[in-house]
């Protein structure tokens, strides 16, 4: 994988020789590949830290066929930070490529059967992940959260007659398409271990983005492994949270911006970051916007509201989402400062 060069010392600091800031990105699904889209333009110090309990399509399938890390997410993760070389590009179209037809292989995306041969070949999903990362010239790295397939479990309402009665459902895709609502999640082991390379990429990282993404199953998963839990608290980074540009239906359906923190408090009341990135145009100015802040403040956290959104849709820029990120990025040497941590202040701007 392609790593940054160093600088030469006999060099002027200018903005081309400032070192690259180290930013990890955790989620899954598109809303991590819209967030490392978005921060590759900032730094090609890069590490995504990706959910791992995927039970549908042809993630759901090989996980159930072998007993591997469900690979569609980190697939997708790889290919965000692939490199744009032409023979890359052609790579990483293959790894994407998803085979037609009725057969066995129909629905089977190409890149997913490569990580799942590659690690029963290595016996290591980190191994396999580097290794693909490799031959897509990756601008950074790819991680799963915890080394070993998750379950999420759910409690759900609005399954029985009675509104007040709560109902039990397993599994992502269940959970992410429930006509109920979604109450609370929980990890099935309920204490799995961490990947240890994330947790060393998030101690280490200067900028840790959370979210956006299916906010049940790819955002809040995050919090609720224990060891990265813990990192998450005590790593010195900037910590952004970047909410959804809307609700999702199914599991998130009729959630306001601030009913998202809500539901994430209720799960990590602990946890603590510096900034939310909120679209401008998906909350209305007036007390919508006041409960909201008051709602970040509760996280220690400054909720910035910018244009993030492409035209006419309910997916993040890459682009703007970028400046958005460098934005909060540049807040960092005064927080820095303001903490009195002793880390290397530099400014990327």
């Amino acid at each position: 994988m392609s790593t940054p060069a160093s600088p030469n010392p006999a060099e002027t600091p200018t903005e081309t020789t400032r070192p690259d800031p180290a930013i990890v990105a955790l989620g899954g699904g598109h809303g991590l590949y819209a967030t490392l889209s978005a921060v590759r333009r900032l730094s090609e110090k890069v590490t995504a830290v990706v959910t791992v309990a995927d039970d549908g399509g042809s993630s759901g399938r090989l996980r159930a066929e072998l007993g591997v890390v469900p690979p569609g997410d980190l697939r997708m993760a790889l290919s965000a930070l692939s490199g744009e070389a032409v023979e890359q590009q052609v790579w990483t179209e293959t790894v994407q490529h998803r085979f037609g037809g009725t057969g066995a292989l129909a629905g089977h995306s190409v890149g997913n059967l490569i990580l799942a041969g590659l690690t029963e070949v290595t016996g290591d999903i980190v191994t396999a992940l580097d290794m693909l990362g490799r031959v897509l010239d990756v601008r950074g790295r790819v991680l799963p959260m915890s080394p070993i397939p998750l379950d999420i479990e759910a409690d759900v309402s609005g399954l029985e007659s009675d509104p007040r009665v709560s109902r039990c459902i397993r599994g992502q895709v269940a959970v992410a398409t429930t006509p109920g609502k979604v109450r609370r999640v929980r990890l099935i082991p309920a204490d799995p271990p961490a990947c240890t390379p994330a947790l060393d990429a998030v101690c280490e990282a200067d900028l840790v983005v959370l979210g956006p993404g299916s906010w049940f199953s790819s955002v809040i998963p995050h919090v609720l492994v224990p060891d990265l839990h813990e990192a998450l608290l005590h790593t010195k980074a900037l910590k952004v949270l970047v909410l959804n540009l809307a609700a999702e239906p199914g599991e998130t359906a009729g959630f306001s911006a601030e009913r998202h923190l809500h539901v994430l408090a209720q799960h990590a009341p602990d946890f603590r970051v510096d900034h939310v990135v909120v679209d401008a145009a998906s909350v209305p100015e007036g007390s919508e916007r006041e409960h909201l802040c008051r709602s970040a403040a509760r996280f220690g956290a400054q909720a910035s509201f910018v244009d993030v959104a492409e035209t006419g849709t309910h997916r993040h820029d890459p682009a703007k989402l970028a400046v958005a990120l460098e934005t909060c990025l540049s807040s960092r040497a005064g927080l820095a400062a303001a903490r009195g941590d002793g880390r290397e202040i530099v400014s990327w701007l």
